[in-house]
């Protein structure tokens, strides 16, 4: 559905029609301002009927209607389509979740597209119109400041993630066996893939957006204007920041599962010395006991009257002697 439409002249927002089709013309013929629609988890129909009017191309509103998409800029004849994907921290089960926002830049108009709980627009637009400075650069302060507020939604799980895996870690390397240690690292490397497929692709849009025209034949991004290029070098800069720390937490996961099954199969091992030690202990009262059930006949000392407690006390004595020699070798 349509969530918002807005018509901005010099940076403020400013009474227009209410029919996005009527404002864009409106601001068009008037040859100043921008239109800024943002539309939420919008249906086939509701969103054919905005690309028509807006002249989308129909790869990009593929794109758009379908979602799930990996984090992009297209750059089309008559706009610019980027796909960001947000992040949200929930500390109640220590969860990342992912939604999905996607733009159209182009002449005089911005239309945001979002899909999923974890891009909300409303405070961003508010925020942003008491910046008139910067909306008066036009659609591209508003992909500026998308940009913005999605790195630093990574920021802030990317701190909450460190926080959650020094816990983890301190918690695994803890005296005593952990139940279920190597599912918990398996399921928090999880949420750090999930968000690093978030984040790691973003880097080359972002970059795309801080470079002007080269030799090589690099185009400029159309309707960004140059001015912005430093707002969108900083946003890259703490992407960069975020990339690191989110690599960083790879490792880290991959060096505590190996510690942790490491660490699982030298406990086997003291558990099998102890379970061979003590089986030891238990075999030789039991074979000797075994040789004097045979019921023969002639059997040493099975007829003299200290037999019996001279048979206990060679089982006690060899039982002794063996859990002596286990002891010291760090069986028992």
């Amino acid at each position: 559905m349509i969530v918002d439409c807005g018509t901005y002249r010099a940076g403020r927002r400013t009474e227009g029609p209410e029919d996005f089709s009527d404002a864009l013309d409106a601001v068009r013929a008037a040859g100043d301002g921008f239109v800024w629609i943002g539309l939420a988890d919008p249906t086939k129909a509701e969103f054919d009927h905005a690309a028509d009017e807006f002249g989308l191309h129909p790869l990009a509103v593929e794109d758009a209607v379908t979602a799930h998409q990996r984090p992009k800029l297209d750059i089309y004849r008559d706009s610019v389509f980027t796909v960001l994907k947000t992040a949200g921290y929930h500390p109640h089960d220590e969860s990342v979740s992912i939604g999905e926002l996607m733009i159209f830049l182009g002449d005089s108009y911005v239309m945001t597209v979002r899909h999923g709980p974890e891009s909300p627009l409303k405070d961003l637009r508010a925020r942003l119109e008491e910046q008139p400075e910067l909306l008066a650069h036009g659609p591209a302060a508003v992909l500026y400041a998308i940009f913005d507020m999605v790195v630093d939604q990574y920021l802030d799980v990317a701190t909450e993630l460190q926080t959650d895996l020094d816990e983890l870690e301190a918690e695994i390397f803890s005296p005593g066996r952990v139940r279920g240690a190597a599912e918990r690292i398996y399921g928090f490397k999880r949420q750090v893939v999930n968000f690093r497929k978030a984040a790691f692709p973003l880097m080359e849009p972002a970059l795309r957006l801080t470079r002007a025209g080269t030799a090589s034949g690099e185009v400029n991004v159309p309707f960004v204007p140059a001015e912005l290029r430093p707002y969108f070098r900083d946003v890259a800069d703490h992407l960069a920041k975020v990339n690191e720390v989110v690599e960083s937490l790879d490792r880290l996961l991959s060096d505590i599962l190996s510690a942790n099954l490491a660490q699982v199969s030298v406990q086997q091992n003291d558990d099998m010395r102890k379970i061979s030690a003590w089986a030891a202990l238990a075999a030789v009262p039991t074979m000797i006991a075994g040789i004097y059930g045979m019921n023969f006949e002639h059997m040493p000392e099975l007829r003299q009257a200290w037999g019996y407690p001279a048979a206990l006390s060679l089982m006690a004595g060899v039982c002794f002697v063996l859990h002596r020699l286990f002891k010291r070798a760090g069986w028992l």
